[in-house]
Protein backbone atom coordinates (compact mmCIF):
# COMPACT_ATOMS: atom_id res chain seq x y z
CA UNK A 1 0.00 0.00 0.00
CA UNK A 2 1.52 3.56 -1.39
CA UNK A 3 1.47 5.76 2.17
CA UNK A 4 -1.31 8.53 1.98
CA UNK A 5 1.74 11.05 1.97
CA UNK A 6 0.00 14.52 0.52
CA UNK A 7 1.55 16.44 -2.24
CA UNK A 8 1.49 20.02 -2.05
CA UNK A 9 0.82 20.10 -6.11
CA UNK A 10 -0.14 17.93 -8.50
CA UNK A 11 2.32 16.86 -10.61
CA UNK A 12 2.48 20.73 -10.97
CA UNK A 13 5.49 23.35 -11.08
CA UNK A 14 6.50 23.59 -7.63
CA UNK A 15 5.23 27.56 -7.18
CA UNK A 16 1.66 26.74 -7.84
CA UNK A 17 0.95 25.74 -4.54
CA UNK A 18 -2.41 24.02 -3.33
CA UNK A 19 -4.77 25.52 -1.46
CA UNK A 20 -7.39 24.62 1.12
CA UNK A 21 -10.68 26.54 1.13
CA UNK A 22 -11.71 27.88 4.88
CA UNK A 23 -15.16 25.48 4.37
CA UNK A 24 -12.73 22.80 3.94
CA UNK A 25 -10.78 23.15 6.27
CA UNK A 26 -13.18 23.39 8.99
CA UNK A 27 -14.84 20.35 7.50
CA UNK A 28 -11.21 18.63 8.28
CA UNK A 29 -10.57 19.45 11.89
CA UNK A 30 -14.03 18.94 12.73
CA UNK A 31 -14.39 15.37 11.47
CA UNK A 32 -10.98 14.59 13.30
CA UNK A 33 -12.92 15.98 16.73
CA UNK A 34 -15.91 13.89 15.77
CA UNK A 35 -14.24 10.95 14.76
CA UNK A 36 -11.65 10.34 17.28
CA UNK A 37 -14.91 11.41 20.25
CA UNK A 38 -16.73 8.05 18.53
CA UNK A 39 -13.73 5.91 18.46
CA UNK A 40 -13.09 6.92 22.55
CA UNK A 41 -16.66 5.96 23.09
CA UNK A 42 -15.94 2.82 21.64
CA UNK A 43 -12.67 2.36 23.12
CA UNK A 44 -14.59 2.87 26.52
CA UNK A 45 -17.18 0.66 26.42
CA UNK A 46 -14.83 -1.80 24.90
CA UNK A 47 -13.07 -1.80 28.04
CA UNK A 48 -13.78 0.78 31.50
CA UNK A 49 -18.03 0.05 30.62
CA UNK A 50 -17.71 -3.62 29.37
CA UNK A 51 -20.71 -5.02 30.35
CA UNK A 52 -19.18 -8.30 31.90
CA UNK A 53 -16.44 -6.56 33.84
CA UNK A 54 -18.43 -3.66 35.06
CA UNK A 55 -21.55 -6.00 36.37
CA UNK A 56 -18.68 -8.49 38.83
CA UNK A 57 -17.34 -4.92 39.84
CA UNK A 58 -21.03 -3.52 39.99
CA UNK A 59 -22.24 -6.88 42.50
CA UNK A 60 -19.27 -7.02 44.44
CA UNK A 61 -19.09 -3.76 45.69
CA UNK A 62 -22.89 -3.50 46.68
CA UNK A 63 -22.48 -6.76 47.93
CA UNK A 64 -19.49 -5.59 50.44
CA UNK A 65 -22.07 -2.65 51.37
CA UNK A 66 -24.30 -5.81 52.60
CA UNK A 67 -26.49 -5.61 49.68
CA UNK A 68 -27.81 -8.71 48.37
CA UNK A 69 -28.45 -8.36 44.52
CA UNK A 70 -28.43 -11.08 41.36
CA UNK A 71 -25.92 -11.52 38.95
CA UNK A 72 -29.06 -10.23 35.98
CA UNK A 73 -29.81 -7.00 38.16
CA UNK A 74 -25.51 -6.38 38.79
CA UNK A 75 -25.83 -7.59 34.53
CA UNK A 76 -28.62 -4.67 34.30
CA UNK A 77 -27.10 -2.06 36.11
CA UNK A 78 -24.10 -2.67 34.04
CA UNK A 79 -25.92 -2.57 30.41
CA UNK A 80 -27.12 0.74 31.45
CA UNK A 81 -24.11 2.24 32.32
CA UNK A 82 -23.04 0.65 28.57
CA UNK A 83 -26.01 2.32 26.95
CA UNK A 84 -25.11 5.87 28.38
CA UNK A 85 -21.82 5.78 26.48
CA UNK A 86 -23.57 4.18 23.53
CA UNK A 87 -25.65 6.92 23.44
CA UNK A 88 -22.85 10.14 23.30
CA UNK A 89 -21.76 7.80 20.50
CA UNK A 90 -25.01 7.80 18.97
CA UNK A 91 -24.89 11.57 19.31
CA UNK A 92 -21.37 11.58 17.37
CA UNK A 93 -22.46 9.75 14.65
CA UNK A 94 -25.70 12.33 14.27
CA UNK A 95 -22.57 15.06 13.83
CA UNK A 96 -20.47 13.41 11.34
CA UNK A 97 -23.30 12.34 9.34
CA UNK A 98 -24.05 15.96 9.27
CA UNK A 99 -20.57 16.27 8.34
CA UNK A 100 -20.73 14.12 5.62
CA UNK A 101 -23.52 15.62 3.70
CA UNK A 102 -21.75 19.08 4.60
CA UNK A 103 -18.49 17.76 2.50
CA UNK A 104 -20.63 16.23 -0.42
CA UNK A 105 -22.81 19.36 -0.67
CA UNK A 106 -19.19 21.51 -0.68
CA UNK A 107 -17.93 19.21 -3.24
CA UNK A 108 -20.29 21.16 -5.31
CA UNK A 109 -19.37 24.54 -4.50
CA UNK A 110 -15.37 24.38 -3.96
CA UNK A 111 -13.28 26.38 -6.57
CA UNK A 112 -12.69 24.25 -9.75
CA UNK A 113 -9.22 23.48 -8.39
CA UNK A 114 -9.67 22.56 -5.26
CA UNK A 115 -12.98 19.86 -5.67
CA UNK A 116 -11.75 16.27 -4.80
CA UNK A 117 -13.49 15.20 -8.14
CA UNK A 118 -11.10 17.19 -10.37
CA UNK A 119 -8.04 16.90 -8.12
CA UNK A 120 -8.42 12.92 -9.00
CA UNK A 121 -9.10 12.94 -12.45
CA UNK A 122 -6.28 15.21 -13.11
CA UNK A 123 -3.91 12.63 -11.21
CA UNK A 124 -5.50 10.04 -13.31
CA UNK A 125 -4.91 11.78 -16.62
CA UNK A 126 -1.17 12.93 -15.47
CA UNK A 127 -0.12 9.31 -14.54
CA UNK A 128 -1.71 8.04 -17.71
CA UNK A 129 0.11 11.05 -19.79
CA UNK A 130 3.43 11.67 -18.28
CA UNK A 131 6.76 9.13 -18.65
CA UNK A 132 9.17 11.47 -16.92
CA UNK A 133 7.40 11.80 -13.59
CA UNK A 134 5.47 8.45 -13.82
CA UNK A 135 6.35 7.73 -10.25
CA UNK A 136 5.50 10.86 -8.73
CA UNK A 137 2.03 10.89 -10.98
CA UNK A 138 1.12 6.98 -9.27
CA UNK A 139 1.83 8.22 -6.04
CA UNK A 140 -0.30 10.92 -6.24
CA UNK A 141 -3.00 8.58 -7.69
CA UNK A 142 -2.44 6.58 -5.23
CA UNK A 143 -3.28 8.59 -2.79
CA UNK A 144 -6.00 10.22 -4.36
CA UNK A 145 -7.50 6.70 -4.70
CA UNK A 146 -7.12 5.98 -0.76
CA UNK A 147 -8.99 9.16 -0.21
CA UNK A 148 -11.64 8.28 -2.19
CA UNK A 149 -11.95 4.68 -0.43
CA UNK A 150 -11.90 6.36 2.76
CA UNK A 151 -14.67 8.85 1.59
CA UNK A 152 -16.91 5.39 0.13
CA UNK A 153 -16.28 3.90 4.12
CA UNK A 154 -17.15 7.12 5.23
CA UNK A 155 -20.30 6.59 3.58
CA UNK A 156 -20.79 3.19 4.58
CA UNK A 157 -19.95 3.76 8.17
CA UNK A 158 -23.23 6.75 8.16
CA UNK A 159 -25.49 4.46 6.58
CA UNK A 160 -24.73 1.73 8.76
CA UNK A 161 -24.67 4.01 11.98
CA UNK A 162 -28.26 4.97 11.07
CA UNK A 163 -29.85 1.96 10.41
CA UNK A 164 -28.61 1.02 13.97
CA UNK A 165 -29.84 4.41 15.57
CA UNK A 166 -32.87 3.60 14.00
CA UNK A 167 -32.98 -0.05 14.90
CA UNK A 168 -36.90 0.21 15.34
CA UNK A 169 -37.93 0.17 12.10
CA UNK A 170 -38.99 -2.93 10.89
CA UNK A 171 -36.52 -3.66 7.99
CA UNK A 172 -33.36 -2.23 10.18
CA UNK A 173 -34.68 -5.23 12.93
CA UNK A 174 -34.75 -7.56 10.79
CA UNK A 175 -30.99 -6.89 9.30
CA UNK A 176 -29.27 -5.83 12.94
CA UNK A 177 -26.63 -8.25 13.24
CA UNK A 178 -25.03 -7.98 9.37
CA UNK A 179 -25.30 -4.06 9.87
CA UNK A 180 -23.90 -4.31 13.04
CA UNK A 181 -20.56 -6.62 11.58
CA UNK A 182 -20.55 -4.22 8.64
CA UNK A 183 -20.19 -1.23 10.78
CA UNK A 184 -17.38 -2.47 13.22
CA UNK A 185 -15.69 -3.79 10.20
CA UNK A 186 -15.80 -0.58 8.43
CA UNK A 187 -14.43 1.27 11.85
CA UNK A 188 -11.44 -1.00 11.52
CA UNK A 189 -10.78 -0.04 8.38
CA UNK A 190 -10.97 4.00 8.97
CA UNK A 191 -8.49 3.52 12.22
CA UNK A 192 -6.34 1.89 9.15
CA UNK A 193 -6.81 4.90 7.10
CA UNK A 194 -6.05 6.94 10.14
CA UNK A 195 -3.15 5.36 10.95
CA UNK A 196 -1.76 5.47 7.17
CA UNK A 197 -2.67 9.03 7.06
CA UNK A 198 -0.65 10.25 9.80
CA UNK A 199 1.96 8.18 8.81
CA UNK A 200 2.05 9.77 5.40
CA UNK A 201 1.63 13.38 6.45
CA UNK A 202 4.83 12.80 9.32
CA UNK A 203 7.00 11.20 6.62
CA UNK A 204 5.62 14.24 4.01
CA UNK A 205 6.49 16.81 6.25
CA UNK A 206 10.40 15.01 6.60
CA UNK A 207 10.84 14.57 2.82
CA UNK A 208 9.56 17.18 -0.09
CA UNK A 209 5.99 18.77 1.03
CA UNK A 210 6.85 20.15 4.56
CA UNK A 211 4.23 22.89 5.67
CA UNK A 212 1.04 20.36 4.93
CA UNK A 213 -0.59 20.34 8.24
CA UNK A 214 0.50 24.39 7.99
CA UNK A 215 -1.86 24.40 4.93
CA UNK A 216 -4.41 22.71 6.43
CA UNK A 217 -4.83 25.16 9.11
CA UNK A 218 -4.46 28.36 7.00
CA UNK A 219 -4.98 27.31 3.94
CA UNK A 220 -1.88 27.19 2.26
Amino acid sequence: MAFMTPVRSDSEPPHQIKKNSAPLRLWHWISVLIISGSLITVLINSTITNTHQTSSLIKSEIQKAGVTVTNDQARSAAHALSDKVWGVHTYFGYCLAGLLVFRLMLEFFQLADQKFTRKLKSAYAQFNATKRNREIARHELAVKIIYCTFYVLLIIQVITGLALAFEGIAFFKLYRHPIKSLHGFCMYLILAFIAVHLLGVFLAERKNSKGIVSDMINGG
